[in-house]
Formats: structure tokens, sequence, C-alpha cells
């Protein structure tokens, strides 16, 4: 009786996966919002203003410096003085802290921009999954980030970006 009761159970457990596909759909709507032509454009956009740019210039020299100055400390290390490889140390820490601090302010101005656009297109996102979900007969839609595995026919996250560019350009 417990083989028989055992084997049920594993049937079922194996028959369930094949009935739950149908109806589902997974999608990540961060990438499907952040590949479109307006946050390609968005970001475009970022890059080109002065402060931004003179940000990543400034985090770019800053990690060149500290690298340097790194590798010199690496090579140079058995021939320096205490108190040379203290001071090399110290502006390694004070450009590693400057560089901490413009890092947070580029990835700001990033997550700024992210979110203005997620907020602009948001409505369009809300009308497309309708659209979708009534067109697909989806039951079920699940966060990709939540699912360990998924068939990609199941994804929406392409055809979300496709039709919201394809909005975009009819607005």
């Amino acid at each position: 009786m417990k083989k028989y009761l055992l084997g049920l159970f594993l049937t079922g457990l194996f028959a369930v996966p094949s009935f739950a596909i149908d109806g589902a759909a997974v999608i990540d709507i961060r990438t499907a919002v952040l590949a479109t032509q307006a946050a390609k454009d968005a970001f475009q956009s970022l890059e080109e203003e002065t402060e931004y740019a003179n940000n990543l210039e400034q985090a770019r020299v800053l990690q060149a410096d500290r690298q340097a100055l790194a590798e010199k400390l690496q090579k140079e290390a058995e021939t320096l003085s205490q108190e040379e490889i203290a001071d090399m140390q110290r502006s390694i820490q004070e450009k590693s802290k400057d560089l901490e601090f413009i890092v947070g302010k580029i990835q700001t101005k990033q997550n700024e921009t992210a979110d203005k656009v997620f907020r602009d297109l948001n409505p369009s996102v809300q009308k497309i999954l309708q659209e979708l979900i009534a067109a697909k007969q989806v039951k079920i839609l699940l966060g990709r980030e939540n699912v360990l595995f998924a068939d990609p026919s199941l994804d929406l996250t392409d055809d979300v970006t496709s039709m919201l560019d394809v909005a975009a350009q009819s607005e």
C-alpha cells in the first residue's frame, strides 16, 4: 500500500508542472524597461551632462592614480622606508575614499535616471502587461528574479520592451 501511495505521489509531483505551465508567464520588468529606446536615450542624456561626465572622468583618474600607487608600493616596498610606505598607504586610502564618494554620486544619478524612466513608462507598462495577459491568456505572471527556471517561451520581457518602443514611436 505504501509503494502504491508513493507511486501516486511521485506521479502527481511530476504531472503538476506540466499543468502549471499552461497560463503561466515570467517577466523581468526592470530589463524590459531599461532595454527600451527611451531608457537608452535617458542614459545617453545623462552621460552628456557636464557634472556627470566630470564625475566619471574624476573616478577614472582616481582609480588610475590609486592603481599606480598600489603597484608602485608593491614593487618598491622592500626599498622604501616605513614612513614612505605609510604615506603611500595613506594616499591609497584617501584616493579610495574619494573614489567611493564619486562612485556614490554616479550611482545616485544613474538610479535617479532609471527611476524617472520607470515613472514615465509605468502607465504604458501596465497597459501593455494587461494586453499581453489577455492576449496570451496568462493566469499567473511571475517576476523572472523569483523563478529558478522557466522555458524561454514563457518570458514576456522582450515582448514588453518591443511594445514599449512601438508605443513611444506612435506618441
